[in-house]
């Protein structure tokens, strides 16, 4: 099938909650994708994050396809060998204690939101359940994480929402803690905001936050579903804050491209968390925890070496491009503000059609590329760039 039929297929039976590009992408390798007819694309996406190894990573193919052929699937009545494998190494590199196993950031951050108000209800009994968000953070799509998202637009037209949730603005401790009221069971953070335009906590705001938080015993739970994994140059970006949050998730880059999510907690909250208390069908799956496990292993120190030298090299180069009024982000997670009345839609469209994938943000520009980039591939996004910024000149 050429472009024009899958396109046309997608469109009649899929339910129209995209506005997808008229882009019809067939098969990857490395950092290359592939249209019906042949056309390659640099991405500079990764499938929003979720592609930490680029396309059909080698080790992750044989893992998975090892793993699809010898057992695809058991729930969670029975053990399996990956997901407790997969578990001791994430526990290993965060010194965190226990996972949660679900299929999506969206849903580890319910398992999150969940298990902050099992901790609080069991140890100070009913009615202490708020959780404290900020404005501009991007939490996910279910009814409960979309009521934690701290953005108006996406609430329109899906009430009556969950109670118990309130936002403050990012980086303003005082407001943070006059809403901290005795009800308040957890602050939940996005060390970078993604969708939110890329911008990154300060430091010391961070500290303060997690102070109050352990002075309170108010849980702190941390979004990593983007920042982690290696984006921002360590295995969590938490390990830059210097922070030991109660609870962590994690999806995206974690399956290399299956789906996954990841709920990493402490002792404390975790053993409050008994049989029947959550659960998921697919959580845990052997299949996807075997793609998980070839992410793990391939990202040793050297790969998140290349992280950091690629991001240094990338955040140069932005800061250099003549439409670039700002560079935002932390490691692989950069966002440009646009100067001249550029905007981010049409210069992403104009990459695209030079050979670039590249996402937005609002109104700035975002770049996720997989971590096994090269400094050869960074010269080649940023000479897209701007030849597509001149071309809007």
């Amino acid at each position: 099938m050429d472009s024009k039929a899958i396109i046309a297929r997608d469109d009649a039976h899929v339910l129209h909650t995209y506005a997808r590009s008229p882009l019809a992408l067939v098969r990857g390798e490395g950092l290359y994708a592939y249209d019906a007819e042949g056309r390659r694309y640099l991405d500079f996406t990764s499938g929003i994050g979720v592609n930490a190894l680029g396309y059909c990573h080698p080790a992750w193919v044989r893992a998975v396809a090892a793993q699809a052929g010898q057992l695809q699937h058991t729930s969670n009545l029975y053990y399996t060998a990956p997901c407790g494998a997969l578990a001791e190494a994430l526990c290993r590199r965060t010194g965190l204690d226990a996972v949660f196993f679900g299929n999506s950031g969206a849903e580890a951050n319910e398992g999150a939101i969940k298990a902050a108000r099992k901790y609080s209800a069991d140890t100070y009994g009913p009615g202490r359940d708020r959780v404290l968000t900020l404005v501009n953070s991007f939490h996910g799509r279910t009814l409960a994480t979309l009521t934690a998202t701290g953005q108006d637009v996406f609430h329109h037209d899906f009430g009556p929402f969950p109670e118990k949730f309130a936002y403050v603005p990012a980086g303003d401790f005082a407001a943070l803690q006059a809403a901290a009221a005795p009800d308040t069971c957890a602050v939940l953070l996005e060390l970078v905001q993604g969708e939110g335009g890329v911008v990154a906590l300060e430091k010391d705001y961070v500290a303060r936050v997690a102070q109050l938080c352990q002075e309170r015993d108010i849980l702190l739970l941390v979004d990593e579903v983007q920042t982690g994994v290696g984006r921002t140059g360590t295995f969590l970006a938490c390990e830059q804050y210097g922070l030991q949050p109660d609870i962590v998730t994690l999806a995206k880059g974690l399956g290399g491209g299956l789906p996954i999510g990841a709920v990493l907690l402490t002792r404390k909250v975790a053993e409050h968390m008994g049989p029947g208390s959550h659960g998921s069908t697919f959580g845990g799956n052997p299949v996807a925890c075997a793609g998980a496990l070839a992410v793990l292993d391939t990202l040793d120190e050297t790969l998140l070496q290349n992280v950091r030298d690629r991001a240094a090299q990338l955040g140069a180069g932005l800061a250099a491009l003549p439409f670039a009024a700002q560079v935002t982000g932390l490691g692989l997670m950069a966002g440009v503000a646009l100067r001249g009345g550029v905007s981010a839609a049409t210069l992403r469209a104009a990459c695209e059609a030079r050979g670039l994938l590249v996402l937005t943000a609002k109104d700035r520009l975002r770049l996720l590329p997989p971590l096994t980039l090269t400094a050869q591939h960074v010269d080649e996004a940023l000479a897209v760039l701007r030849a597509a910024g001149e071309g809007m000149a």
